[in-house]
Parts: C-alpha cells; structure tokens; sequence
C-alpha cells in the first residue's frame, strides 16, 4: 500500500459490477480485472486504502447509451421493483461479506472509524457498505435495521430515480437540483432513522428540495459522497452556493466526483479532460467549504474518468496535479484520506434507543 499517500475514496461501484458479471465469491477483485478501475493489485499501486462501496440497483431492461443522446435529451428513469432491488441489494451485501470471509488481510468491512484506521495499518482495503438509492427499505424502516446489523453505514435515500422516499435528479445538461418534490413522510421518517442508527445520509443524487427537507432534519453532518461544483459545471447532478453553505455550516463533506461529465463546464464525455479539471472543483470546494470539508468521491467503476487517470493505479497523478495546483502536504493528506475519516468518527455511532 501506498503509505505516504493513502486515500479513503467516497464511492465507488465495485460491488454492482461484480455482481452484474456473476462473481458472487469477488473473486476478479483478488485475481485482477481486465476492465474496470478496481482491483487489489490496482488499489495498491494507487494507495487506494478504502472507500464506501456502493450497492445500486440498476434499471430493469437495458441502460440507455448516454454518449448516443444529446446532453438536453437525457431520460430520467422510472420507478424499480421494491422486491427486486431487497434481492439485488443483499446479493451485492454478500459479496463483500464473501470478500471479506474469503481474505480478510486484503479486505475487511469496517463499521467504525476505529476499524478504517486499523485496516489501513494492516494493508488491508477498508469497505464501508452504502446503498446508493433506499428501494430495498419499505416505508416502515424494517429493513434498515437489517442492513445496519449487516454492516451498512451510508445510504442514498435516491439514485436519479423516484422511490418512495424522495425523487432524484435527471442527467440532463445543463439543468439545476432545483426539479421535483421534497422529501415524502417515508423519506423524513428514513432521515430519523438513519440518525438513530448512525447511518450517513447522503445527499448526492437528491433533488434540492429533498436536500432542504435532510438539512431541515438531521442532525449529523450533511454529505454529499461523489458531487461537484454547480458554478463549474452546470449538472443537476452538482451542488449549488446554498447547498455547499449548507453542508459547511453543517461541519459536512463533499467528495469530489471523477466523472468527466460532472467535471467540465460542456458537460462533455471526453475521456481527454486533464485532471487539472478536478483540481479545479477541489479548490473551489476548499474556498467554500474550508479545508475540513472536502474530500474523494471517484465513482470508480461507475462512471467515464480522465485517461490521465485510467484506474485506481492512477492516484498518485491526482496527487502530482494537486501539488503542482498548489495544495500544500497538510491539505493533500486531508482531502485524501483524513476528512473523511473524521467525518465517519463524527457520524457513526451505536443505535440510540
């Protein structure tokens, strides 16, 4: 591992592609992958130390071909099958409860703050189990409880979909957060239960006035896991002045997404984008939100990245981009693994009542 720059990346989807392949032992994870952006040998060469690693429930019948679509056309997705996102979301669970069976001083899932350190010391990849969109939990919460037993410690109440709880925002560009309806009393009674349970809400994929209804209610730090910068690229996707005044005054965390359609101001798919685009959102997150506030959030295997970048491997290039952009070793260190950890210690706890 990668000791002097260790990072703690805020989403990835790793499990979903395992699953979607049939690798039910994430076996390709230890052996090495032909495609994708993760693997062990790729985490360590890059520093890749651990990260949330998302469970998302794809549509049912195929994904539309977004580089085909013009960027104003883009679909927004219909509502999925309560019954099959429970099925999908505890196949991928197992998986990375497989993993971390299977060969736990390569992979461990950690519950605490506590459990992240002592992975990394080990050489061990630390995964934080999140579920990207609420459709496996019903309106009365049950399942949420389950989930927590079984390790989940962040969760999504959206993916850029409606669900009982709250609605997502599309993908076209260019567009604002500001589309849809609030949170539903399901979705508040889900906020609640989340703090009870020590479990992060996150905000990313959540329309601005669900955003308002979570900044209304909970009382842990607001986060948004893999978002960026509204004023730099004009995604509903990415986060206005007011919500980063919001998560700031809140002691929260934006990670910064890799997505190169997240990151330009053309909202372009161009794999050719420089990563001195990613500084630029980091920096302007620095300025809003102060040097606390700001953290990773790749979408590593879930997203088209900079060739820059390539993969996980490719960390220590963001890294080099930084320190030429400017960012001293104190804040580097920060914004790759210490914020969010600390975030993590300040938000997860045991059960309250």
């Amino acid at each position: 591992m990668n000791r002097q720059h260790a990072v703690f990346d805020g989403h990835n989807d790793l499990l979903y592609k395992l699953w979607s392949a049939g690798d039910r032992q994430g076996e390709a994870f230890f052996a090495g992958r032909s495609d994708g952006h993760l693997d062990l040998a790729r985490c360590r060469a890059g520093g890749f130390a651990g990260g949330l690693f998302a469970i998302w429930v794809p549509q049912q019948g195929p994904m539309p071909d977004f580089s085909a679509l013009p960027l104003e056309t883009l679909p927004a997705f219909d509502p999925i099958e309560p019954a099959d996102a429970r099925r999908a979301t505890l196949e991928m669970m197992a998986i990375a409860h497989r993993m971390a069976y299977a060969r736990p001083d390569d992979f461990r899932i950690c519950r605490t703050a506590g459990e992240i350190e002592a992975a990394r010391a080990a050489g061990a990849v630390a995964c934080v189990l999140h579920v990207e969109g609420a459709e496996a939990v019903g309106p009365g919460c049950d399942e949420l409880e389950v989930l927590h037993a079984a390790g989940l410690r962040s969760l999504g109440p959206v993916w850029s979909r409606p669900n009982i709880f709250g609605t997502g925002v599309s993908f076209r560009f260019p567009g604002t957060p500001e589309e849809g309806p609030g949170l539903t009393e399901a979705g508040k009674r889900l906020v609640r239960e989340c703090n009870r349970l020590g479990i992060v809400i996150d905000l990313s994929h959540l329309n601005a006035a669900g955003f308002r209804d979570v900044a209304a209610l909970s009382d842990a730090p607001l986060v948004a896991s893999h978002s960026n910068v509204h004023a730099l690229c004009p995604s509903p996707r990415n986060l206005t002045d007011w919500q980063l005044d919001a998560i700031r005054d809140s002691g929260g965390l934006v990670g910064v997404n890799f997505a190169v359609g997240f990151l330009r101001a053309d909202g372009r798919r161009e794999a050719g984008t420089p990563l001195s685009v990613i500084t630029a959102h980091l920096a302007r997150l620095v300025e809003r939100l102060g040097e606390t506030g700001v953290a990773l959030g790749s979408d590593f295997d879930g997203a088209e990245i900079p060739d820059a970048l390539d993969d996980a491997a490719g960390l220590p290039r963001l890294v080099a981009e930084m320190e030429r952009a400017g960012f001293g070793a104190a804040l580097i260190e920060r914004i790759l693994w210490r914020n969010w950890v600390d975030l993590l210690g300040r938000s997860l706890h045991p059960p309250r009542g």
